[in-house]
């Protein structure tokens, strides 16, 4: 973005931190090395969601992370909480789409009971969800009701019964123990 001209002010990681290479339960905040940029933990010491003060001078949100497919992976709930807080800061919010990698055709495993929502199921959907972040970030916006400034940067060739291998794509580690299409496969696995 930065090689585009693009003024990038800040940058906010999820669980696994901002290369997706840790793992631990509490990932604090921290500079990135190549630019001196802030790097704003979303999953650190219970604190999940962007702050006021993590906003500041910060115009547009992108999200640009790779999902597993799995309502459990938190990823999704990070996406979610961002939306939040961009449309009540009023601030467009860009989802740069990826792959399902286990499909979109397969859904699997009961929704999560409302009053059981955390971190780690913020959405009632299936185990196995079947969306990209893109279409959950729409159906949420409109589901919720939140009017968010939300644009979609769709895929290209990529269609719902695509495994992430027919893709084309490298499987690049999403977090540390995530690291093949089989383990994505297994991981949302239900009985």
């Amino acid at each position: 973005m930065r090689e585009a001209g693009v003024q990038v002010t800040a940058l906010f990681s999820p669980e696994h931190g901002i290369a997706g290479k840790e793992d631990r339960p509490d990932m604090a905040d921290d500079k990135d090395a190549a630019t001196g940029l802030p790097v704003w933990s979303l999953h650190y010491n219970g604190r999940y969601r962007m702050t006021p003060e993590m906003l500041k001078g910060v115009d547009t949100l992108v999200f640009d992370i790779q999902d597993v497919g799995a309502r459990f992976y938190t990823y999704s709930c990070t996406m979610l909480y961002a939306l939040e807080e961009a449309s009540k800061a009023g601030l467009p919010f860009y989802v740069l789409d990826r792959p399902n990698p286990v499909t979109g055709t397969h859904m699997e495993g009961p929704l999560i009971d409302d009053d059981l929502q955390s971190f780690v199921g913020c959405y009632s959907m299936p185990i196995r969800h079947g969306l990209t972040l893109g279409e959950l970030a729409t159906m949420a916006n409109g589901e919720r009701k939140l009017s968010a400034d939300l644009h979609i940067i769709k895929m290209k060739n990529w269609s719902r019964g695509d495994w992430f291998d027919s893709t084309g794509l490298s499987w690049v580690d999403p977090s540390p123990n995530m690291r093949s299409l089989t383990a994505a496969t297994l991981y949302s696995a239900w009985p």
